[in-house]
This record gives C-alpha cells, sequence and structure tokens, in this order.
C-alpha cells in the first residue's frame, strides 16, 4: 500500500493512575491512541469506566474501542471525555443502526469491531454507514492473547469488496507477526502489550512503525 500503516497505541486497564501513566508515556511517542473499554459482561474483563474517563480527559487524541453490551448508554460519557471516534462490536448489540445514529449526534466517528468467528458478510448494509472497521485477531477482552492468522483471509477477502473503508486490526500484533498483517491491506494496527508492557515503550512503538513500512 503506497499510504503509511498507522500503528495505533492500545491502552487498557482498570486504574485511573495507570490510565493517566499510560497516556504521559504514550505522549512521548505518538498522538493517538485507542482507549479499551470492558464491561465484565460482553467480555469477561472490566476495564476503566465510561465516567472515570470523563474525569480523566485524556490530553491526547483518542478513540474508544467498547467491548460492551449496549454501546449506545455510554457513547455520551465518551464524548464528555474527548473521543473523537468509538467503535462497538458488531455481536454487542441487535440494534447497529441506533447505536451509529446516536454516535453521528453525538459528532462522533464510528466504527464496528468484528470477532474473530464473525464472518465480514455481516456488514454489507453496514459498511457505507460508518468509517472503520477493525478486525479482532484474538477472542476480545484480554491483553496479550495469542494471535488467530486465520483472520487475515477474512480482511483480505473484506477489502477486496470494499476498497475505500479504513481498516484496522486488533490482537496478538508482535514483531514478527507484523509483515504478514501489513500485507493483507490493512490501514492500522493496534498494539497493547507489546508496546506497554516492554522495557521502552517508545522504543518499541518506533520499531513496529519502522517493520510497518519498510
Amino acid at each position: 500500500m503506497s499510504e503509511l500503516v498507522k500503528i495505533v497505541p492500545a491502552v487498557l486497564t482498570d486504574d485511573s493512575k495507570s490510565l493517566t501513566n499510560m497516556i504521559e508515556q504514550a505522549k512521548l511517542f505518538t498522538d493517538f491512541v485507542q482507549i479499551d473499554l470492558m464491561d465484565g459482561t460482553f467480555v469477561p474483563s472490566r476495564s476503566i469506566t465510561p465516567e472515570e474517563l470523563v474525569n480523566i480527559k485524556p490530553d491526547i487524541s483518542w478513540e474508544a474501542h467498547i467491548m460492551a453490551n449496549e454501546p449506545e448508554k455510554i457513547l455520551h460519557f465518551l464524548k464528555d471525555a474527548g473521543a473523537s471516534r468509538i467503535i462497538f462490536h458488531y455481536e454487542a448489540t441487535d440494534n447497529h443502526e441506533h447505536v451509529i445514529k446516536t454516535a453521528r449526534s453525538l459528532e462522533l466517528g464510528v466504527g464496528i469491531a468484528l470477532s474473530p468467528s464473525t464472518p465480514g458478510d455481516v456488514l454489507k448494509d453496514l459498511a457505507s454507514l460508518i468509517d472503520y472497521v477493525l478486525f479482532m485477531t484474538v477472542n476480545p477482552g484480554y491483553y496479550g492473547a495469542k494471535f488467530i492468522p486465520e483472520v487475515l483471509s477474512k480482511i483480505k477477502a473484506f477489502r477486496q469488496q470494499y476498497k475505500n473503508i479504513e481498516i484496522g486490526i486488533d490482537g496478538g500484533v508482535k514483531e514478527d507477526n507484523l509483515k504478514l498483517i501489513v500485507n493483507s491491506e490493512v490501514n492500522s494496527v493496534c498494539v497493547g502489550s507489546a508496546i506497554f508492557l516492554s522495557e521502552s515503550p517508545a522504543q518499541s512503538y518506533r520499531k513496529f512503525l519502522d517493520i510497518a513500512n519498510s
């Protein structure tokens, strides 16, 4: 791809102080992060809450990856906290258009995330309504989960059908599988533990960026 592939640091924590520290770290090497939100129901783990994010108001550009049921109920918190875009899971609601409409009414960008077992063609009636599709290459809800390579063929098939939509990938990304991921024609790669749990998050981020665009 001629356009540079973006590396998006993914921030996941259930602690306000840790989130603030991770944001401060991220500001040393990037101007944009994804903040993961988990409700303990859609996925078994819990994260920082939308209400806590309103109190923190992260001072960096960010998007929210919502791993929670009834995502439309928290969108106003995320808008108040400063999110530029929300990404909700296809599997978390039966009323996708309502979620999209609610987000648009708040002037938020909108993406949909697909879990590994969800086929890309479920978006055939929704793709024109959203800005972004996030393909999960792990089962959502765990930091450092194992990469599922079979999802890459799903991404390639989706790209053949939808040439202009922005595509991201999230889950289990490491230096040794990054080139394979980039070859599936994604625009952005979300990286969590491989950046923030490394000895030097800044060095890890730059290494991922170099590999993705070499």
